[in-house]
């Protein structure tokens, strides 16, 4: 028998949804936030029901352990623990958060890069994709659609739900950037200390104190702050439909050491910490036993092998390379943005001969892993197997060569990387299976007791699952799958297949080979694994 209360309704609108409702108002009222009547729907959320997301960014599914965080090893004890969880590529956050928030993949979103070149929005340099002022910009040379799918707090919205999203990092307003559009009054936003609407932001400091941006504050101590903010504040008069918590760590101090250091597993059980502040607050609110948790890691992690400057590399290759256009550029000039396990190129008018020079210098060297183009050009795989065919994207897109060595800790997974970090320290976004494989835990009245779920599964599966929870139809289909296998009324799993694919590329001294493998479950494919070398002729 389960132990958590069936469903009571009246009619479409249960008890619980008028209490919610009253309370919406007086907690927005109460952060000096302008309620607004709730806007007509035919789709309302299951008001008997709350959803609330926990990101520990960057968190390997392999470093959840009894020692390491308890909390969350025994609501794993509880719920379904996603035994093949998967990132989408590019293994990076902003890219992650996107997948999470909307359900589709970033040749879907739009979105498919940490750091990104837009021209419309920066004429000479990159961007970071989740700054206020990026997606301020992109959304108005966009008509609204920097992002071009709605994401899950925006429909839960629609839908006449309330939400609330409370950041440590600055992916807040990337995960919702909207709560004072016409939705207005059934929103917060916490993005680093910054609020969406402005107003709420006031008598949260005057309550807690301002948000720790100093130089000498911790990124715990951020956590600490943002996590208080939600559950002290924003939750004061009730728990919304939907909440997301992201929290910094481990993520922060695996890039300044590495996984498995010991700041870095001190910084895992600061995540845990928080959240067995949410969990005590959901049981203060008598709110536990109709709320359904998901743990999520945005990506995987791992250490890196070797620090590569391109450009040194490209230009004796005889190619123009730089990471920022300092002058006007020439037709053939590439511009690199660097992303960690990862780096974009962007070639000036995508001229053929440097486009083709730069594709055999990546072949030709020791460092590349896959490599992607739009149409798949010799030894490259098409964008659109990685599900990052997005309009205005680059030339090419290579993820860097990793393999299963240990670091200096013990643990798995080392990788060649950009020129951003030291050899030894931490990063992703490459195609290693340690940045693909990350972490979802779930827990609740709509999931499944202590089982493990050996389906393959991905962040692009979060929004419709938690859709189907609050009962809300979303506008159209989605990329990801909804999670039945893992819930409560679990039906016949759905089968498995695993494919993969391989792309080879011939020189008069050696092969070229690069290989990407794949797993489905439904329509919805995620990518396990891909690398790749350059063997010489004996």
């Amino acid at each position: 028998m389960s132990a958590y209360p069936s469903r009571v309704r009246l009619g479409r609108l249960s008890i619980t949804a008028v209490a919610a409702s009253l309370a919406a108002a007086t907690v927005l009222l109460s952060l000096g936030v302008k309620v607004q009547p709730p806007a007509k729907t035919d789709s309302k959320p299951a008001s008997s029901r709350h959803v609330v997301i926990i990101a520990w960014d960057g968190m390997r599914p392999d470093l959840v352990t009894p020692e390491n965080a308890p909390t969350l090893s025994r609501m794993a004890a509880d719920g379904v623990t996603f035994r093949r969880h998967h990132a989408v590529y590019l293994s990076a956050t902003h890219v992650n958060s996107t997948a999470i928030e909307t359900g589709m993949y970033p040749q879907h979103s739009g979105l498919i890069a940490n750091y990104d070149y837009r021209p419309g929005i920066e004429k000479k340099n990159f961007v970071s994709t989740e700054q206020a002022r990026v997606i301020a910009k992109g959304d108005k040379i966009s008509h609204g659609k920097y992002l071009a799918v709605p994401t899950l707090a925006e429909l839960v919205r629609r839908a006449g739900g309330r939400t609330d999203v409370a950041a440590a990092k600055t992916v807040g307003f990337l995960l919702d950037r909207q709560p004072d559009g016409p939705d207005s009054g059934r929103g917060v936003t916490l993005s680093a200390g910054e609020a969406l609407p402005a107003g709420a932001l006031a008598p949260i400091v005057a309550a807690i104190g301002p948000f720790p941006a100093s130089p000498t504050s911790t990124y715990a101590q951020r956590d600490e702050w943002t996590t208080r903010a939600l559950t002290q504040l924003l939750w004061k008069e009730g728990v919304p439909a939907l909440s997301i918590l992201w929290l910094g760590e481990p993520d922060l101090t695996q890039h300044e050491t590495a996984p498995g250091s010991p700041s870095a597993l001190a910084a895992i059980k600061s995540s845990d910490r928080n959240l067995a502040t949410v969990l005590a607050a959901l049981d203060r609110k008598g709110a536990r036993d109709s709320t359904d948790v998901f743990v999520v890691s945005d990506h995987g992690f791992s250490t890196i092998e070797h620090a590569n400057d391109l450009r040194d590399y490209l230009g004796k290759a005889g190619l123009k390379a730089t990471t920022d256009f300092k002058d006007e550029p020439k037709r053939g000039d590439i511009l690199m943005v660097g992303n960690g396990g990862s780096v974009l190129f962007y070639i000036e008018g995508h001229e053929e001969g440097a486009r083709q020079r730069l594709l055999e210098a990546l072949e030709n060297s020791r460092f590349a892993g896959v490599l992607f183009t739009k149409e798949g050009a010799a030894g490259t795989f098409p964008f659109a197997q990685a599900q990052i065919d997005a309009p205005g994207g680059p030339d090419v897109i290579m993820a860097f060569r990793w393999n299963d060595h240990r670091n200096q800790f013990g643990v798995p997974g080392m990788i060649d990387s950009d020129w951003n970090r030291q050899s030894g320290k931490g990063t992703h976004a490459t195609l290693s299976r340690f940045d693909m494989h990350n972490t979802l835990i779930a827990a609740g009245p709509d999931f499944r007791r202590g089982t493990v779920d050996d389906l393959p599964t991905g962040n692009v599966d979060l929004a419709p699952t938690i859709l189907q929870i609050l009962q809300i139809k979303s506008p159209q289909p989605m990329d990801g799958r909804v999670l039945r296998e893992a819930m409560a009324d679990a039906m016949e799993a759905e089968k498995a297949a695993t494919e993969t694919l391989t792309a080879t590329r011939n020189f008069p001294d050696g092969t070229w080979r690069q290989t990407l493998q794949r797993s489905r479950v439904g329509t919805t494919v995620y990518l396990d694994e891909g690398n790749g070398s350059y063997t010489p002729k004996k």
